[in-house]
């Protein structure tokens, strides 16, 4: 068996971040990234809508709202050093009914108290000039969010770490199935191979909850997954939108809404929606796994959450099997798209670490476990957030392990 310094799971963008950042500090140290797939990014980190986040929507002081802002300047700067596909386009979030005015305003007392540059509140005339096709009322301009290609940025990530000892490894196409305290040290098992490692960290997204338990970390919240459909305009309606078009969102609703991306490969993505999956990692709308579905619906919080947003989840389930209610949301937005411009894209599954009381909206949650460190819940924006939850994850690394 190989012995490493530090063992890292999951080669999601945090994973990598946290590989980058660990490995970049200290090049001396023998690392490996485990992935079970056979590429990096493959789950939320590729499916999601691509989007820098500015860092408009957190509560200020937290963790999302901290790191989402110092994690976008540097995101963007390892961009433009290592030439990833980016733009820092800026988005509108418009209102389309006055009842949206309040929420906005609210959103734009928090963009200001997270000093988010250059925000501003435009008119509906305004937002025209910039999204000409889009229909408001009134809007935040946020000139600071972007889009960028986070398959790329995470596979440099770790191509940088790689290069700094080639003692390290990247093991893809390894699954993890246990780990054990063998002394001081952690043995761990994959589906091809044991490894020895003085420590390790957890980034496991939508299994981190039985990472957690595998290491006898015990904790009370489940990660409940939502699958989020997208659709994307056709090559003929592509020009009704510039960048980014978002929607004011509900309070009441734990996402964001259904909202218009401009990807880094010029194509547009509309969406997603937010419905419960009845598996982790499935993408198709009629997966279904029977592990992961008792688990979800063996856990009260599961219920409380239904139950709370009963009306919004009987929406959001009956738009994802109709186009025509998928297409009229997005008319509220853009009231010329037609049946003929939509044409069914991607899903992605994002990991809600959900408590018994079903509130999904926890801060990003790292904690320790016997000699190792968990990444319990890294949600949106954690992507545009990465590189400074993997500078939080190194220097918790300092201490806790007391590396030198």
């Amino acid at each position: 068996m190989t012995n490493y310094d530090i063992a890292i799971i999951g080669g999601g963008i945090v994973g990598a971040a946290t590989f980058y950042k660990l490995q970049t500090r200290y090049p001396a140290k023998k690392i490996i990234l485990i992935e079970k797939e056979e590429k990096l990014a493959d789950h939320q980190t590729g499916n999601n809508s691509g989007v820098i986040h500015s860092g408009l929507y957190y509560k200020p002081g937290s963790l999302k709202a901290k790191n989402c802002v110092a994690g976008r300047h540097e995101l963007v700067a390892f961009a433009k050093e290592h030439n990833i596909k980016h733009d820092v386009c800026g988005k509108v979030v418009v209102a389309t009914e006055e009842a949206e005015l309040q929420y906005m305003d609210k959103i734009f007392e928090t963009g200001l108290e997270n000093k988010i540059e250059g925000i501003e509140k435009i008119s509906g005339d305004k937002v025209k000039e910039i999204e000409p096709h889009c229909e408001s009322i009134g809007a935040i301009w946020v000139p600071c969010t972007g889009i960028i290609d986070y398959r790329g940025t995470t596979e440099k990530m770790a191509e940088i770490a790689l290069a700094q000892n080639e003692a390290s490894k990247l093991a893809l196409g390894e699954k993890f199935e246990d780990v054990e305290n063998e002394g001081e040290k952690k043995r761990i098992k994959t589906s091809k191979a044991t490894y020895l490692a003085d420590h390790i960290i957890f980034c496991g997204g939508l299994q981190a909850d039985r990472l957690a338990y595998s290491d006898d970390v015990r904790i009370k919240e489940r990660v409940v997954g939502f699958r989020g459909d997208y659709y994307e305009l056709t090559e003929e309606a592509k020009h009704k939108v510039k960048n980014l078009i978002y929607p004011v969102p509900n309070p009441a609703f734990p996402f964001l809404g259904v909202h218009f991306t401009r990807m880094t490969d010029g194509s547009i993505e509309c969406g997603p929606n937010a419905v419960f999956t009845f598996k982790r990692e499935g993408y198709g709308k009629t997966d279904f796994s029977l592990e992961d579905t008792f688990d979800a619906l063996s856990y009260i919080g599961t219920w409380k959450l239904f139950l709370g947003n009963a009306k919004f989840g009987i929406n959001e389930y009956r738009r994802a099997f109709s186009k025509k209610l998928f297409l009229k949301t997005l008319q509220r937005m853009i009231p010329s798209l037609t049946m003929e411009d939509i044409q069914p894209g991607g899903a992605g599954v994002r990991a809600m670490l959900l408590n018994e009381a079903g509130d999904t909206r926890d801060d990003f949650r790292i904690e320790y476990g016997n000699n190792s460190i968990h990444v319990l819940n890294a949600p949106s924006p954690a992507a545009t957030a990465s590189l400074a939850i993997g500078g939080q994850i190194a220097d918790m690394a300092d201490k806790h392990f007391n590396l030198k």
